[in-house]
């Protein structure tokens, strides 16, 4: 991921006309907007249709960004945007549950090393069990795992609060533990 005040060059370049710098920031943020679009459609063919999408709204709407913000959470908005509108179209099914009772403060533990190092075969079988969750608990998985984003980033692309996006982890980790200690890679 690009730093902020390289975001913002290229951006700054892009409103100039310079074509080349678009593609910079695209090749900068490729990889990651399309692993969080896989993890809510969870069909590759879907994803990268959807990432293109995204960045076309972002070229589009390029001129609307506000330099206040990192640029990496305006884009991740989009590729979220982007991809509830498709499930939504798509009558995907919906997560009803209410996040907004009981918000929990739950410290995030992190990583320990044990689990940075995961052979390959059961990072296998955790991306499989993580396919077959919820689009909406993979999409956090994803913010928070894969993309590294903060508590107030995730909440800033998603819209929602800091306690709601907590809560979801929770509920999202305790998916994930029950799936892998079924499977036997956690006991």
């Amino acid at each position: 991921m690009g730093s902020r005040e390289h975001d913002l060059l290229l951006v700054n370049r892009c409103l100039g006309g310079d074509a080349r710098s678009f593609n910079d920031l695209i090749n900068s943020y490729k990889r990651q907007v399309f692993s969080l679009i896989y993890r809510m459609v969870n069909n590759a063919a879907d994803a990268e249709d959807l990432s293109q999408e995204t960045f076309i709204k972002v070229y589009r709407g390029l001129k609307l960004y506000d330099p206040a913000y990192p640029f990496h959470t305006w884009i991740f908005k989009i590729a979220h945007n982007t991809a509830i509108d498709f499930l939504r179209a798509n009558r995907k099914p919906a997560i009803t549950i209410d996040d907004t009772e009981n918000p929990l403060e739950i410290e995030d533990p992190g990583p320990s090393l044990e689990e940075r190092a995961e052979n390959l075969s059961q990072r296998g079988m955790i991306e499989r069990e993580m396919a077959g969750l919820p689009p909406l608990y993979r999409e956090i998985l994803a913010l928070r795992h894969q993309q590294e984003l903060s508590y107030e980033e995730i909440a800033g692309v998603l819209e929602i609060p800091v306690g709601t996006v907590k809560v979801r982890l929770f509920r999202a980790r305790e998916m994930m533990k029950q799936k892998l200690v079924q499977t036997g890679v956690f006991r």
